[in-house]
């Protein structure tokens, strides 16, 4: 059963937003969801005791020591001279903080690393390394470094989530694409063909296909509208109505075929 949102929304708030994944859980807000769940709150190294300490006064459970050892601030540093232009780690970032293109040299926008090292393993030369963060080094205060940890998770935050809506949006475009690909392939008429059975089955596929996009779109709007978020709401709408519009296409096509 998902916790509530106010709730997890705090204990979002309390997260180091680095989206490494030590905990188990594919980022910051999934954790959240689990703990709001029942889920243990000492799961998390960057966030250190102290966040510990903090999910356990907001959550009412005993502070519990970390699960690993605390991780400082990190950041990801290539070394170019042997980078081979791969892009398996700009793949792996959750915040899109590495710049690079097919073969081409890639490098790490150090402000926006959160350090979650998952660029790390992927790398086929083994170029990447992990230092201390240089912003965590140069804060000589409490109140400095506090502020370090408040904008590396602020950034971490918003990047992920726009990472997250760039891939959902591709994938979708790429369904689309797919499914458009199929009606155009059954909009072509055999004129050599006196029995267009065949043709029309495979005209009926593709009104099958675009109904089952609608009914999948009209079910993530139905989830958004229940975890009442403006944006997603927004999206699902979106996607409800180029879901709608494939359909029509694809009803059309069968539509202009004829029987026989």
């Amino acid at each position: 059963m998902r916790g509530d949102s106010t709730l997890i929304d705090a204990i979002d708030a309390l997260l180091p937003q680095t989206q490494c994944g030590k905990c188990g859980h594919p980022g910051c807000r999934p954790y959240a969801e689990a703990i709001a769940d029942g889920e243990a709150i000492n799961l998390c190294p960057p966030g250190g005791q102290q966040t510990v300490t903090q999910l356990a006064q907001l959550t009412g459970r005993p502070p519990l020591p970390l699960d690993q050892p605390a991780q400082p601030p990190l950041v990801a540093w290539i070394r170019e001279a042997e980078c081979i232009g791969c892009t398996k780690c700009i793949q792996a970032c959750p915040v899109d903080a590495i710049l690079g293109a097919a073969k081409r040299m890639h490098t790490v926008l150090a402000a926006e690393c959160t350090g979650c090292e998952l660029c790390v393993a992927p790398c086929p030369v083994d170029c990447i390394d992990l230092l201390p963060h240089p912003d965590w080094l140069a804060a000589d205060s409490e109140a400095d470094r506090q502020g370090y940890l408040d904008s590396r998770a602020r950034k971490g935050r918003r990047r992920f989530e726009a990472r997250n809506r760039r891939l959902t949006r591709q994938a979708r475009e790429k369904r689309l694409e797919r499914q458009r690909r199929l009606i155009r392939q059954t909009s072509r008429t055999s004129r050599s063909s006196a029995d267009n059975r065949p043709e029309r089955r495979q005209r009926q596929m593709a009104v099958n296909a675009a109904e089952q996009a609608l009914r999948r779109a009209r079910q993530q709007l139905a989830h958004a509208e229940r975890q009442d978020t403006a944006e997603a709401i927004a999206m699902a709408q979106d996607r409800v109505a180029q879901a709608t519009r494939l359909l029509d296409d694809a009803r059309t096509s069968l539509d202009n075929t004829p029987a026989r």
